[in-house]
């Protein structure tokens, strides 16, 4: 979570994880266009079921992908605002005067 231009460096860690894997991107790219069944991912990614409930349930887990049972179907879809929490911290470390906050190593002061 982003607040103001301070960040919650474990948030931010755990959603760049979970962005920093090829198949867990392709998923994304696939869900832009709305809703799928597992079923469907699953044909285009010719990946054991098992396999992709991994790379899912890692989506699911930080709130970038929801999901809904129909039947026996598992359908998902991407949740926007863990996408929007994404682009607010890429904002927040690419804003000038981040550099200008002193260092502390090792409890003394760098500079």
């Amino acid at each position: 979570m982003v607040t103001g231009t301070t960040l919650d460096l474990a948030r931010s860690a755990k959603l760049f994880h979970a962005l920093s894997d090829e198949t867990r991107l392709a998923i994304l790219d696939m869900l832009r266009d709305g809703e799928l069944c597992v079923c469907d991912l699953q044909t285009a990614f010719d990946a054991a079921q098992s396999r992709l409930s991994y790379h899912l349930k890692v989506l699911k887990a930080v709130g970038l992908v929801s999901d809904r049972l129909e039947g026996r179907w598992s359908y998902y879809s991407i949740i926007p605002n863990g996408l929007n929490e994404v682009h607010d911290i890429v904002r927040v470390l690419a804003t000038e005067g981040a550099s200008q906050r002193k260092l502390k190593v090792m409890g003394k002061c760098c500079g």
